[in-house]
């Protein structure tokens, strides 16, 4: 049975009233210029996919041979061609398009559009207007897997908008671990992802989130994430950018709504040529004995121009922990990285909040110190950077690690 039309007429009747309304942060996109629909059919498995895109989807975390997954979903442009679940987690877990989920199960109501606001902004609103799929992916009670599930919104096209709405709930006592790899086919790619993401950690559950962004210079993108965590949850969202992007804006919010609950972000960015990067992350302490953290490792090359931001809030008035860490590397004379730490504790007195703040051009002592040691220049460089970027981020799949590690050394060569 699915959502009422009544919830939903109240939904689109917001979201028309939205979709002009310019986004608070981020350069302004011309959204009337991503017109093109593009429609594909379904694969009978990943090798099905063409030789770029099957490229492009391994860089972006997706095992295109599925062995260590509990299942994949796969969409390319605004078509969902892939879902699978392995067998072997039948009745712990499901898998499907967004779509369908609304379709088949009437209490999506409680979820759909309740942790980020439909009217939020243009992006937002175009999301909901022009909805094309997304996935939902729900993990059984106490049901702890022992592979992660993988998914893929790639785009093969020129001149498209994916709207995509993302739903992911982790029921009491339930551990998921999910690696999604948004990505382009073609380097040269004009368009537009928008990504609402919703996700849900109830009592006990535990959600680590590993994205991994692969886009061009032509392409813009426009998440919008809210994450819930109950009492005893964990939330670990990891995310990583390696490529050039025209321009994205982030800003995902932890809403931290149980006793002894928990949230981490982890950021790994590299921005190059002419990049605007916008990124950050809030965590809102709504109850006590809560703790956050939230971690930013970036590197400014070329003229990129880097945001990362970073908001503690407090809200409880019982103790509750947090503390933000945001480093930054310039690697060039013409790029630029702002760093905008944020605390506020509104009537908290118990709170424990803290942050610190860096930025500056790689150390010049540490490279010299290398080259004493019989290291190139090259090498040197590649080393210092690479251990400035390892946050030992868990469950970070090991060819991305291998990934960020080959960037940095290309990089640092071309910087030479």
């Amino acid at each position: 049975m699915s959502i009422s039309k009544a919830y939903l007429s109240e939904i689109i009747e917001k979201a028309e009233q939205a979709k002009e309304k310019k986004a608070t942060l981020g350069p302004d996109i011309d959204l009337s210029r991503y017109k093109q629909h593009i429609v594909r059919g379904k694969l009978e498995s990943l090798e099905g996919l063409s030789k770029q895109e099957r490229e492009a989807s391994i860089l972006a975390g997706i095992d295109i041979k599925e062995e260590t997954r509990a299942g994949s979903y796969m969409q390319v442009d605004h078509s969902v061609v892939y879902e699978r679940l392995n067998k072997v987690y039948e009745g712990k877990l499901e898998i499907m398009s967004t779509n369908e989920a609304l379709q088949r199960y009437d209490w999506l109501e409680d979820y759909y559009w309740k942790s980020v606001r439909v009217d939020q902004d243009k992006y937002t609103a175009q999301a909901e207007l022009n909805m094309t799929h997304g996935y939902f992916i729900r993990v059984f009670p106490n049901q702890k897997l022992d592979y992660p599930v993988q998914a893929c919104l790639l785009i093969a096209e020129n001149y498209v908008s994916q709207n995509v709405h993302n739903l992911i709930i982790v029921e009491e006592g339930a551990e998921l671990q999910v690696i999604t790899g948004c990505t382009l086919s073609k380097s040269d790619a004009e368009g537009i992802h928008i990504g609402i993401s919703e996700f849900y950690v109830k009592k006990g559950g535990k959600l680590s989130f590993t994205m991994v962004h692969n886009w061009s210079d032509n392409f813009h993108v426009r998440p919008r994430t809210g994450v819930v965590i109950e009492e005893d949850g964990m939330f670990i969202n990891n995310y990583v950018l390696l490529k050039p992007v025209k321009s994205i804006q982030a800003f995902p919010v932890a809403y931290i709504r149980g006793e002894n609950a928990s949230a981490k972000f982890n950021t790994v960015v590299y921005g190059l040529k002419d990049s605007y990067i916008d990124l950050g992350s809030r965590i809102v302490f709504e109850v006590q004995n809560t703790r956050g953290e939230s971690t930013a490792r970036v590197i400014a090359g070329d003229e990129s121009i880097i945001y990362s931001r970073g908001d503690l809030i407090a809200k409880t008035k019982e103790h509750c922990i947090a503390h933000l860490d945001c480093r930054g590397i310039l690697f060039s004379n013409k790029g630029r990285i702002y760093a905008i730490p944020q605390l506020i504790s509104d009537g908290a007195s118990k709170a424990e909040l803290s942050h610190e703040a860096s930025i500056g051009p790689i150390a010049e002592e540490q490279v010299e110190y290398l080259m004493s040691r019989g290291v190139s220049r090259e090498d040197a460089v590649s080393l210092i950077t690479s251990g400035f970027l390892n946050l030992d981020i868990p469950y970070l799949p090991e060819f991305i690690d291998r990934n960020i590690k080959e960037v940095i050394k290309a990089t640092a060569k071309e910087s030479m």
